[in-house]
C-alpha cells in the first residue's frame, strides 16, 4: 500500500466509526476526513471544490429551497388539513390513505418535512377514532422512505449516486427511470405494513403529547447523527397564500416536467426554480437560506471528497478487485443479489451519503469485470441504500416517530427486518426484469 492509500484507509475507518459511535454530528466527521485528506496532500484543492459543487450538491440544495417555498405558503398544511377531514370520515381506511399520500408525496419532496407535518395528523386522526397511533406512526415513515425509491430526486442518495455514477462515466439516469422498481418496491413494502404492522407492533394507551414533534430536539447529535437538522423550520402551521402557493406548486410542476423531457439537467431546472421563486417573491433570500439544510449537503460534500480519495489512490480499485476474485464464478444475478444485501446492511450502520460514496464504484467495477451494465448495480444501490428499516436510527424520519410513538428499539427490528427481506427479494428481481444485464 502507498502512503496514500493507508491514509485514505485511516480516514475511512475513523469517518465509519464514528459515524456508528453516532455521538458527533454526521456532517462534521465528514468535513473532519475531508480536512484531513486534504491537509495530507491525499486530495487536491480543486477536487475538493468540484465535491462542493457536483450536481447532486446543487440540485439537493435547489429542491430543499422549493420544498420549504411550498411550507411556508400553506400549501402543505393546507393539503394535510384536508386530508385530515377525509380521514375522520372514512376511519381507519383513512389512515393508510394518509400514509400512503405521505408515501407518494416523498417521490417527489424531501420526507424529513413530509413526517414533520404528517405524524402529529396520524397521531390525532388516530386518537380520534379510539385507536392507538403506534400500529400507524412506524408505517408512516416506512412509506416516506419507500416513496422516495420511485424516482431520481426521491432522495439525496440516489441523486449522489447518479453524480458518482457519471463521473466513472456512465450515462445519467432519468428522473423517472427506476420508478418501475421503486414502485413495485414500495407497493410490496405497503401490503405487508398494511397487513401486519398491527400484528407486531403492541398498541398500548399513550399520554397525550405536543401537537408537533420537539423539533429542537431533532437536531442533537446521538439522533441519526444530527441529519435531521431543519425540522424545526417545519414545525410551526403555516397560514395559506394561495397566491404563493400556486406559484410554489407550479415552479415545482414545471422543474419536474423539464427535468423528465431531459430539456436540462436536474440541477439546472432545481436551480432556476429556486431562483424564480425568490425573484416572485414567494419566499425572501433569507428564507432560501433557512431552507437549504447546511448540514446534509456539507455531509454529502464531505463523503464526496472521501470517495474522490478512494478513486485517485486506486484504494477502491484494489477493493473492488478483492470482491471481484472473492465472486470469480459467480453469475452476474447472484452478484446483484449480493450488492444489492451489503448495501442494505452497511445503509442500517451509516449515513446514505457514506454509502452511496463506497458503494457506487464497486457496483461500477463490478460490472465492467463481469462484462454487464452497471445499471443494474447501481439501481441496487440507490433503492438498498435508503431502505434502512430494522433501527430507529438508520433513517432521520424513524427518528421523529419514535420519539412521537413512544416506541422501543425492538419495535422497529420487529417490523423492519422482514421488510429489509421483503424488499429485498421484491428489488432484485425488479431491478432484473426492468435494467437487463
Amino acid at each position: 500500500m502507498t502512503m496514500s492509500q493507508l491514509i485514505t484507509l485511516a480516514v475511512l475507518v475513523t469517518v465509519v466509526a464514528a459515524l456508528i459511535w453516532d455521538r458527533l454530528r454526521s456532517d462534521v466527521v465528514a468535513l473532519t476526513g475531508a480536512a484531513v485528506l486534504l491537509m495530507t496532500g491525499v486530495v487536491r484543492p480543486v477536487e475538493v471544490q468540484s465535491a462542493f459543487a457536483s450536481p447532486a450538491i446543487i440540485a439537493l440544495a435547489s429542491l430543499f429551497v422549493i420544498a420549504y417555498a411550498m411550507e411556508l405558503s400553506g400549501l402543505l398544511d393546507a393539503a394535510i388539513a384536508r386530508v385530515t377531514r377525509l380521514c375522520e370520515k372514512i376511519g381507519r381506511a383513512g389512515l393508510w390513505l394518509l400514509i400512503g399520500l405521505a408515501g407518494a408525496a416523498s417521490a417527489f419532496l424531501n420526507n424529513t418535512p413530509i413526517v414533520v407535518l404528517g405524524a402529529p395528523v396520524v397521531r390525532d386522526v388516530a386518537r380520534s377514532l379510539q385507536l392507538s397511533p403506534k400500529p400507524f406512526l412506524i408505517p408512516l415513515s416506512y412509506a416516506a422512505v419507500l416513496g422516495g425509491c420511485c424516482t431520481l430526486i426521491g432522495t439525496s442518495t440516489n441523486l449522489l449516486v447518479n453524480d458518482m455514477a457519471s463521473v466513472a462515466g456512465q450515462p445519467r439516469f432519468g428522473i423517472f427511470e427506476i420508478t418501475p422498481v421503486g414502485v413495485l418496491v414500495a407497493l410490496s413494502g405497503g401490503i405487508y405494513l398494511m397487513l401486519f404492522s398491527q400484528v407486531l407492533i403492541r398498541a398500548e394507551p399513550e399520554a397525550e403529547p405536543s401537537p408537533r414533534p420537539d423539533a429542537s430536539a431533532l437536531s442533537e447529535p446521538g439522533l441519526a447523527g444530527g441529519q435531521i437538522g431543519m425540522a424545526a423550520a417545519f414545525a410551526e402551521q403555516a397560514g395559506l397564500r394561495p397566491a404563493a402557493a400556486a406559484t410554489a406548486a407550479t415552479v415545482f410542476v414545471g422543474v419536474v416536467v423539464l427535468a423528465a423531457l431531459d430539456i436540462a439537467p436536474i440541477a439546472a431546472c432545481a436551480f432556476a426554480g429556486a431562483v424564480l421563486l425568490i425573484l416572485l417573491r414567494v419566499l425572501t433570500a433569507e428564507e432560501a437560506y433557512s431552507g437549504l439544510r447546511p448540514e446534509v449537503l456539507m455531509l454529502i460534500a464531505g463523503m464526496v471528497v472521501l470517495g474522490i480519495a478512494l478513486d485517485v489512490t486506486g484504494l477502491a480499485a484494489a477493493v473492488t478487485a478483492g470482491l471481484i476474485r472473492s465472486l470469480d464464478g459467480l453469475s452476474p444475478f447472484l452478484a446483484l443479489v449480493i450488492i444489492y444485501g451489503v448495501t442494505l446492511f452497511a445503509t442500517e450502520l451509516l449515513s446514505n451519503a457514506t454509502v452511496a460514496v463506497l458503494f457506487t464504484p464497486i457496483a461500477v467495477s463490478l460490472a465492467e469485470a463481469l462484462h454487464v451494465s452497471p445499471r443494474p448495480f447501481l439501481v441496487a444501490v440507490m433503492i438498498a441504500g435508503s431502505a434502512a428499516f430494522a433501527t430507529p436510527f438508520g433513517y432521520q424520519t424513524n427518528v421523529l416517530v419514535y420519539q412521537m410513538g413512544g416506541y422501543n428499539y425492538l419495535d422497529f427490528v420487529k417490523v423492519g427486518i422482514p421488510l429489509n427481506l421483503i424488499t429485498w427479494m421484491v428489488g432484485v428481481a425488479a431491478i432484473h426484469a426492468f435494467f437487463p444485464f
